[in-house]
């Protein structure tokens, strides 16, 4: 399962955009209150590139990496002066840097299956080898609640050219989210329909937080990107590598 088609990576990018757009400054303040001006950032689950031409603009080298091939194609065009790679973020290289990013419940995805608290435990591991000292990991992830009043929830969204149907339900013993997507796509006089389903592992902050700090990161947790609102069961994590 890579996730991501031809027409939701299309859809993602036209109309789902704006979180990475919004999350920007607050990102970039980030990085600059921990010193980090230049080098080598890791965007992770790097989508359409929305994030990575952000990084490139403030003057940072890039490498993103993603599952899914439709979305590299779109980041090679939407920015050609970063590199990018198609892999799993549980099994991809990262080379030494100074930030690693994964925005936008990047963790949570199980389009690679082997994706579980162990995995993480290792990827964790990874990156903060990856990481020079006083480098940052910031990502945020979804929490258990995801629905709260019930373990189903219907929405749509229209755009001028695609419509996608969402039908979302949560197993709160598993901890997981069955996303189910309906998606439409205008070609020509006609709409091509896609279907697809993401199935999305719910973490527990304080599980992920105790993980980091074993392994050395210092953390500390929050609801927001500067002063863009993560929306609700939703935290970010600002993790960092220690200086010597």
């Amino acid at each position: 399962m890579t996730g991501y088609s031809e027409d939701l990576a299309y859809i993602h990018d036209a109309g789902f955009g704006d979180f990475a757009r919004r999350a920007a400054p607050g990102l970039l303040s980030a990085l600059h209150a921990q010193s980090i001006v230049s080098g080598l950032v890791v965007d992770l689950g790097c989508g359409s590139g929305i994030w990575a031409a952000r990084l490139i603009e403030a003057g940072y080298d890039v490498l993103g990496i993603d599952i899914s091939r439709t979305m590299i194609r779109l980041a090679k065009k939407k920015v050609p002066g970063a590199k990018f790679r198609v892999a799993s973020l549980l099994s991809a290289d990262i080379p030494a840097c100074a930030a690693v990013t994964a925005i936008g419940e990047v963790i949570n995805y199980t389009f690679d299956p082997r994706n579980n608290r162990r995995a993480l435990r290792t990827f964790f591991r990874r990156v903060f080898d990856a990481l020079r000292p006083g480098g940052m990991f910031v990502f945020d992830f979804a929490n258990p609640g995801q629905i709260s009043r019930a373990s189903r929830r219907r929405i749509w969204s229209l755009g001028p050219d695609w419509a996608i149907l969402l039908d979302a339900a949560e197993d709160k013993r598993t901890h997981t989210l069955v996303r189910n997507m309906t998606s439409f796509r205008k070609q020509g006089k006609l709409y091509r329909r896609t279907d697809e389903t993401h199935v999305v592992r719910l973490y527990r902050t304080d599980v992920l937080v105790r993980e980091l700090r074993r392994i050395g990161f210092r953390t500390r947790t929050s609801h927001t990107y500067g002063t863009m609102r993560l929306r609700a069961a939703t935290t970010a994590i600002y993790a960092v590598k220690p200086e010597l």
